[in-house]
């Protein structure tokens, strides 16, 4: 190696070192105190008791009464969120596809959900759907379709799906944009020769058009499972995981643990469990698109 190219790399190493120390500072650091803090006892109410606990921070939060059905709605929020906000994302991006008169416009709309913060749309949905003064009741009420003003957020059985609803109309024009990309690149000269060889709508849609979405389709609802299942903040702000704990996510269960009871062994043993899953899930995915790509 040239006294030349060793300065080269030199340079290279020190212009990589400050992205290096601010992932160090803000990825791998809280990450590792997460997983030591999971196997130490740390209670702030209870400073005595310190020290190594192995997994008795892990059953104790698995033991919890309100765990299993934390992650009951964990699972719930995240396969409802995602697949609603997929088949909504499709059916728009297949209707923004098509050549109609002011597209570009519909397009500039559609995104408006997206870049409303959490909390402006959680705050402004929560006052929507107030049965005192909500106008989502008063249409309802109007209309005929229920006989009086409903608290949607705050009755056991549907503070959840009315949330999973208000996720869906933020999130879903994110698919929209990443399944229109892919749209565009579906081959016109495709479907009018299969259009020609006698190929109806549906199936030059499910036989050339859904293979052509697969990859973006696999990519964008694995981000989402991971984002929607680690979410904390929108749910926080419409229900704060109640009524009765009836909306309660293991995230807003680790906030409990951390910020109301100080117990941070406890909450991050959770938060490590949340990340072990979130790993095999990962694992899962790459082995599933290698066989993928390999056949």
């Amino acid at each position: 190696m040239t006294l030349r190219e060793r300065r080269l790399r030199t340079a290279a190493y020190w212009f990589v070192l400050p992205a290096a120390l601010f992932f160090i500072l803000l990825n791998a650091y809280p990450l590792i105190t997460v997983l030591w803090d999971s196997i130490h006892f740390k209670n702030l109410l209870n400073k005595s008791l310190s020290g190594f606990s192995g997994l008795s921070n892990f059953k104790e939060v698995i033991h919890n009464e309100y765990f299993a059905k934390a992650l009951w709605n964990t699972v719930v929020w995240t396969v409802l969120s995602v697949a609603g906000e997929y088949a909504m994302g499709l059916v728009s991006a297949v209707a923004l596809n098509q050549q109609v008169r002011g597209r570009s416009l519909f397009r500039a709309i559609i995104i408006i959900p997206w870049v409303v913060p959490i909390v402006i749309a959680g705050m402004t949905w929560t006052w929507m759907l107030t049965p005192d003064y909500g106008i989502i009741n008063l249409w309802l009420t109007k209309l005929g379709i229920i006989d009086k003003p409903y608290y949607w957020l705050g009755e056991l059985d549907t503070a959840l799906l009315t949330v999973v609803f208000v996720n869906i109309w933020r999130s879903f024009p994110f698919y929209t944009i990443s399944l229109l990309a892919s749209l565009q690149s579906v081959s016109r000269d495709m479907l009018e020769a299969a259009a020609i060889d006698g190929a109806g709508v549906r199936t030059r849609f499910f036989r050339i058009v859904m293979p052509q979405l697969k990859i973006v389709s696999l990519t964008v609802i694995f981000i989402h499972v991971i984002w929607t299942a680690i979410n904390f903040d929108f749910i926080w702000v419409m229900t704060e995981g109640g009524p009765l704990y009836a909306s309660e996510t293991l995230p807003i269960m680790i906030y409990r643990y951390a910020m109301e009871s100080y117990n941070f062994g406890n909450a991050s043993a959770l938060a490590s469990m949340m990340l072990g899953f979130m790993i095999c899930g990962f694992i899962l995915y790459y082995l599933f698109s290698q066989r993928k790509s390999r056949t």
